[in-house]
C-alpha cells in the first residue's frame, strides 16, 4: 500500500464514530430545550397510556381479538408493546431525518451532503436523533414486561421463557425496523421528482397502520387482498406480527405457517433494503443541484 493510499484510508470516516457524533449533538439540542424535550416525552406515554386504555375497555367485552387465534388481552399488550419498540426506533432515528428531506432538495442542503466523504443515504437518514421519542420504546418494554407476567401466572396454558427468544426476538425487532426504513426512504425519496413530499407522514401512516393489528383479522373476506398484499408485496404486516408472535407464543402448539412466515420475514428485509437502496441511488442520478 502507498503512502498516498495509507493516508486515503486514514481519512475514511468510521461511520459507527459519525453516527455516535450525530447522536450526541442531537441530545446537546434536546438538552437546551429541556421543556420542549419533557412535553414532547410525556405527551408521548399520555397517548400510549390512552391506547392501553381504549383496549383495555375493548377486552372488557371481548376475550381475544378474532376467534380461535390466541390474541388475548395480555398476548395482544405484547404484541403492543412490540409495536411501540419498533415505531419509537422508527421515530426516534429515522422519521425526522425523512421528513426533511425535500427541504434539502428545496434549499439545496442536499448538495453539500452529497459533496461529504460519506454514504450519502447513511448522512440523510441518522444526521438527527429525535431522543423524545424513545419515551414510548420505555413504555412499551413496560407493558411487555408486565403482560408476560400475566402471562406466566396464568392457570391455564401459561406462558414459558424459551432462551432462542434472547436472540430471535431483537433479531426481527431489527428485520422490522428494517423493513419500515426502507419503505420510509423509498417514500422520501420521491421528493426527488415531486418536489416537495408534503404527505410522506400521512402516506406512511396509511400503510403502516396496517402493521398495528394480528394478521389474523385480515383473513377473511375483503381482508384476504389486503392479507396478500401487505405480508408478500409491501411487507409491512410481518413487521410485528413475527416478533410479538415468538414473543407471546399466542397458540399452542404453534401454526404450522408461523416458522416459514418467520423464514420470508429475513428474505423481505434483505429485499427491501436492496430495493430501498436502489431506489435511493437512483433518485441522486436524478437530482439537479439547486444551483443548475
Amino acid at each position: 500500500m502507498t503512502p498516498c493510499e495509507t493516508k486515503a484510508k486514514s481519512k475514511h470516516p468510521s461511520y459507527g464514530k459519525v453516527f455516535l457524533m450525530f447522536a450526541r449533538n442531537s441530545l446537546v439540542r434536546d438538552m437546551m430545550f429541556r421543556a420542549n424535550f419533557l412535553i414532547e416525552s410525556v405527551s408521548s406515554v399520555c397517548w400510549a397510556i390512552m391506547n392501553v386504555g381504549l383496549y383495555w375497555i375493548i377486552f372488557e367485552h371481548t376475550t381475544s381479538i378474532g376467534r380461535d387465534t390466541g390474541w388475548g388481552k395480555y398476548e395482544f399488550f405484547v404484541f403492543m408493546g412490540t409495536t411501540w419498540i419498533i415505531n419509537s426506533l422508527m421515530q426516534t432515528f429515522f422519521m425526522p431525518n425523512s421528513e426533511e428531506f425535500s427541504e434539502l432538495i428545496r434549499t439545496g442542503g442536499l448538495d453539500f451532503a452529497m459533496l461529504k466523504p460519506i454514504d450519502t443515504q447513511f448522512l440523510i437518514s441518522l444526521r438527527k436523533v429525535s431522543w423524545s421519542s424513545l419515551s414510548n420504546l420505555l413504555f412499551g418494554i413496560l407493558l411487555m414486561v408486565i403482560s408476560l407476567a400475566h402471562l406466566m401466572t396464568r392457570a391455564e396454558n401459561p406462558w414459558h421463557f424459551q432462551p432462542s427468544i434472547v436472540v430471535l426476538y431483537p433479531l426481527y425487532i431489527a428485520c422490522g425496523v428494517a423493513i419500515l426504513y426502507s419503505l420510509m426512504i423509498c417514500l422520501a425519496a420521491t421528493s426527488v421528482w415531486l418536489g416537495r413530499n408534503q404527505t410522506l407522514y400521512d402516506f406512511w401512516f396509511y400503510i403502516t397502520n396496517f402493521s398495528r393489528y394480528p394478521m389474523e383479522i385480515y383473513a377473511r373476506g375483503w381482508g384476504l387482498p389486503l392479507l396478500f398484499v401487505f405480508t408478500f408485496v409491501i411487507p409491512v404486516l410481518v413487521v410485528v406480527n413475527v416478533p410479538a408472535r415468538l414473543l407471546a407464543q399466542p397458540l399452542t402448539p404453534r401454526a404450522s405457517w408461523e416458522w416459514p412466515l418467520a423464514g420470508f420475514t429475513l428474505l423481505a428485509t434483505v429485499s427491501s433494503l436492496n430495493v430501498s437502496r436502489w431506489v435511493f441511488q437512483k433518485a441522486l442520478r436524478s437530482y439537479r443541484s439547486a444551483s443548475s
